[in-house]
């Protein structure tokens, strides 16, 4: 399936406290009227006023949660294929995180061994590869999932999503840019693929934050060091959209992330890389361009050494360059 261009995709952190898209649109030059996506919100989706404040009145909301509605609604048959697909999807988050939980305990035990050091270095680099290789067969999985009902139901060609996409394709092309924003990232995921809203895009510069930031990415990363029940342990929990390459975006660090600890970002970038893992706070931001990554504001990359590093002076460089 043809996918239009994306050249620019601007990465923010979390917008709810201290909104900086406006500064961002700004900073690359951007004018004219904005397409947004809300549907990580849900059923809130159309309170986006603050949003449209922010941005000066002019946006346009694509209210890609409401058209999914209006999609089951009209067309029921794809509705239970879709509804029969995400089921087998939840089926296979579950049975991939009982894998990992297994994995990840058998990671800390050996860690926690005495052991002469360059064999325990060994074996915890094959504890992060036995981790590595559950995430790409997930990976693998979920590709193949949604290959198969792409290829089953055509849905893009069925009379109730093509109307959609038509009119958001009007849209996009009165449009200067796409910004995404965070809430439900499962279900902003689900309706952004739903319309092909990746495969409408041409040349537009794409703005994301929040679960946006996470959906826009090649794979998207649930990730929470202490959640307020059960242990934590990031996952994989779907393949992203593929606008930006090279990057774990990692929305809300400080309130998920045990930075200080050392043991615990090596083995978060080592699993991801070569991929960045990137902290993203409030008010950070990085920008891809054809030429790679840079201008780079508040970002802190997570190294496979367990160190820090911020971002503030990365330089343009070429994808997939050390």
């Amino acid at each position: 399936m043809k996918r239009g261009l994306a050249p620019t995709v601007v990465i923010l952190g979390p917008q709810r406290f201290g909104p900086t898209l406006g500064e961002a649109v700004r900073a690359l030059g951007v004018q004219g009227r904005i397409a947004t996506v809300t549907a990580g919100w849900q059923e809130r989706e159309s309170e986006d006023q603050e949003l449209r404040d922010h941005l000066g009145g002019d946006a346009h909301n694509l209210v890609l949660h409401q058209r999914a509605e209006e999609v089951f609604r009209d067309d029921p048959e794809l509705g239970a294929a879709y509804r029969t697909r995400q089921v087998r999807l939840r089926h296979l988050q579950d049975f991939y995180r009982i894998r990992l939980d297994h994995a990840r305990e058998a990671a800390l035990v050996i860690s926690a061994r005495a052991a002469d050091p360059a064999m325990l270095a060994d074996e915890r680099k094959a504890s992060i590869e036995d981790i590595r290789a559950l995430d790409a067969r997930h990976l693998d999985v979920c590709r193949r999932i949604q290959t198969e009902f792409e290829d089953r139901w055509k849905s893009f060609e069925r009379p109730a999503v093509a109307r959609h996409r038509k009119e958001l394709k009007r849209i996009l092309r009165g449009s200067a840019a796409l910004a995404i924003a965070g809430g439900h990232v499962a279900v902003l995921l689900n309706r952004l693929r739903m319309f092909g809203v990746a495969e409408l895009l041409d040349g537009h510069p794409v703005f994301a934050w929040s679960a946006g930031a996470m959906a826009v990415a090649e794979r998207v990363v649930l990730f929470h060091d202490d959640p307020p029940y059960g242990t934590g342990f990031e996952e994989v929990l779907d393949v992203g959209l593929g606008l930006c390459r090279g990057v774990v975006p990692l929305p809300h660090p400080n309130a998920r992330l045990r930075l200080s600890d050392p043991d615990r970002v090596a083995m978060f970038a080592q699993r991801f890389a070569p991929a960045m893992c990137l902290a993203m706070p409030g008010g950070s931001r990085i920008t891809q361009d054809r030429a790679g990554w840079s201008d780079a504001h508040g970002v802190t990359r997570l190294e496979p050494t367990g160190e820090l590093t911020q971002l503030e002076q990365l330089e343009h460089r070429a994808e997939g360059a050390a």
